[in-house]
């Protein structure tokens, strides 16, 4: 009765090692991707883990025929020795040897991911609370583009925060009718194929990590630090291609996706070139808006509340109670509801303060303008103050 138990346990054993080889063709396996790294990535996983599986095999056979073979009631006595030397040299060696044999494809893998030499284009990636910023640097022989943009989550927050109409207890939106929730933004990051782009990764608050599975791409983005990863394309493969941040970077860290649009080299450049005209004619129009003036207090507290909305309810959220300490209320605060503080209101949104970014390199005067008449006026704050552009050109 033992024996045939015994059996058994050891015809199971190779279902066991065999579990892996069947993941490795299902969907929970490594992503095999579209570049020529994230195919050497994705090979170089299924090598290690078929030695993983065959020392498993190894040890595991070894053991479990010791103890079939080795049984009290077989009759085994059991050897005493000690201090073998061969043993040790043997538990030694060859460990190593297949170690040195693990590291160095892993090596080769590791070097070709970080030479970013001969690239055709470079891009910094910035990572903020929550959002990506993408500034094109060069390109080919434009040394410099000038085209730089912020891709923020486009899925509206009173729908993932079922703050809004319909959004009551246990009423989530409907994923099937939505395969991209939450992977979707505003503006995708774009790029051609058939080049190499060379990516800069760092951050301005915290610890953020660009990552993108179908390129074997992920990179810590440092505040003070500039991390540099590539990816090239094939031609043929251009396309939507998503992925999120991968590092803990806070309360909204599950809302910050990466979206990369990957096109033709010809339809890049005409993308580009429209880029660049959309760049200029949104820096005419963030200068002009300096001399715009809010006809009443109503028009810019409703241009205020979306702004709001859009940059600022993720920190000190809708209702303007905020996240104390990290992130103060702005209900009821002496900022926001004293008149002598006004000009410290001013100051701290134009050039930020702790977490919070400098807005003036992101937002226009017209929109500072409104969303400080707005947190001035908003949750019963009530100032009756009317901030005007110009208030941010001084």
């Amino acid at each position: 009765m033992r024996s045939s138990v015994i059996v058994r346990l050891l015809l199971a054993v190779p279902l066991l090692f065999m579990s892996p080889l069947l993941l490795a063709s299902s969907s929970w396996d490594m992503t095999p991707g579209v570049t020529d790294i994230s195919s050497q990535v994705f090979h170089l996983h299924r090598t290690i883990l078929y030695v993983c599986i065959a020392i498993g095999l190894g040890v595991f056979g070894m053991m479990f025929w010791s103890i079939l073979h080795h049984r009290k009631s077989k009759g085994a006595v059991a050897a005493h020795f000690h201090e073998s030397t061969m043993v040790e040299i043997i538990w030694t060696v060859i460990p190593f040897i297949i170690l040195i044999g693990m590291a160095i494809p892993a090596t080769r893998v590791l070097v070709a991911m970080n030479d970013t030499s001969d690239s055709s284009m470079t891009v910094r990636v910035t990572g903020s609370q929550w959002k990506w910023n993408y500034e094109y640097l060069t390109y080919d022989d434009d040394k410099s583009v000038g085209v730089s943009f912020y891709s923020v989550l486009s899925t509206p927050r009173e729908q993932y925060e079922r703050q809004g109409k319909g959004f009551g207890a246990g009423n989530l939106p409907d994923f099937k009718a939505h395969p991209n929730y939450l992977l979707e933004v505003d503006k995708p990051l774009v790029i051609p194929s058939g080049q190499k782009i060379r990516f800069l990764i760092t951050a301005d608050d915290v610890i953020h990590a660009w990552w993108v599975p179908d390129f074997a791409l992920k990179r810590d983005a440092v505040p003070g630090f500039v991390n540099e990863i590539w990816v090239d394309v094939p031609v043929g493969k251009e396309g939507i291609y998503r992925g999120r941040c991968a590092e803990l970077c806070g309360k909204d860290h599950a809302f910050m996706p990466i979206v990369v649009e990957v096109k033709t080299k010809a339809d890049f450049k005409q993308w580009l070139a429209g880029a660049k005209v959309q760049a200029e004619a949104d820096a005419k129009a963030a200068a002009a808006s300096v001399d715009y003036k809010y006809p009443s207090l109503d028009v810019a507290m409703k241009e205020g509340e979306a702004v709001y909305v859009a940059r600022c309810a993720a920190c000190h959220q809708v209702s303007g109670a905020g996240l104390p300490p990290m992130f103060p209320a702005l209900k009821g605060s002496k900022i926001a509801v004293e008149k002598a503080h006004l000009q410290d209101h001013i100051n701290i949104i134009l050039n930020g303060k702790n977490a919070m970014p400098a807005w003036k390199a992101i937002l226009t005067p017209r929109e500072m303008a409104a969303v400080t008449t707005y947190e001035r006026n908003a949750w019963g704050n009530a100032t009756g103050d009317l901030v005007q552009p110009s208030e941010f050109a001084k």
